[in-house]
């Protein structure tokens, strides 16, 4: 039986700090939500993200709460300070370690990938080189569904757990943004989903990108918009 790539414990490492960063975010997005809904139910409207960040002792008090949901808030609102503090700690880590890597800008170069989308992907690639093709590698993003055919009818699934889900995330993420800001990337994003719904619209891009990142990683060259997109 052929075997999964077993990255080196350094790699291992820092692609394990990249993961625990992204179990304080949705943590972190958690408290966030909670405040938020709190306020919605108590006040009659809803405040932002970045409001409840900035939230104090002395601005809680002015929210006029009862005593009771204040201390909650008040415990929400630590929470949030602390996992700001942390991620802040390892995403400066994440930096020194993954800058250095000229194909960590060349990611950066897609629609939608920042710096922290480049990283993930980056560290939960690995060796480019141990995917044969693009659809190897859009497969193991979990980009492609997972089904099995009969006489053009669908007869099951295939196992839809099998990929990597961080990159299955990545890309995820990148599309949302990319079909935002890029306005190639929007037109194909707006194709799709006439003929089908936004879910389904939203994985395509995703495999597009997908297999862009593939190519620029491959190749060592910066993304190509007419080449992904016609």
């Amino acid at each position: 039986m052929p075997t999964g790539t077993i990255l080196p414990p350094e790699a291992r490492n820092v692609r394990d700090l990249a993961r625990r960063r992204m179990q304080l975010v949705r943590n972190r997005t958690s408290h966030i939500l909670a405040v938020e809904n709190v306020t919605a139910r108590q006040l009659g409207k809803r405040i932002t993200s970045n409001q409840v960040r900035r939230l104090d002792d002395e601005a809680i008090n002015l929210m006029g709460l009862p005593e009771d949901v204040a201390l909650a808030v008040r415990a929400n609102v630590a929470v949030i300070a602390t996992l700001c503090t942390q991620i802040d700690v390892l995403e400066k880590r994440l930096q020194e370690k993954v800058t250095p890597n000229p194909a960590r800008a060349l990611l950066a170069t897609v629609p939608g990938i920042g710096r922290i989308l480049a990283t993930v992907i980056l560290l939960e690639v690995g060796p480019i080189e141990r995917f044969a093709s693009a659809g190897n590698f859009a497969s193991y993003a979990r980009c492609v569904d997972s089904q099995r055919m009969s006489n053009g009818k669908k007869k099951g699934e295939g196992n839809v757990r099998n990929g990597n889900p961080y990159l299955c995330w990545a890309f995820v993420e990148a599309a949302n943004f990319a079909q935002r800001y890029c306005p190639e990337a929007r037109r194909f994003y707006e194709r799709k989903k006439a003929r089908t719904n936004s879910i389904v619209a939203r994985k395509a891009l995703a495999h597009k990108l997908a297999r862009a990142c593939f190519h620029i990683l491959k190749e060592h060259k910066p993304f190509d918009v007419t080449r992904c997109f016609t």
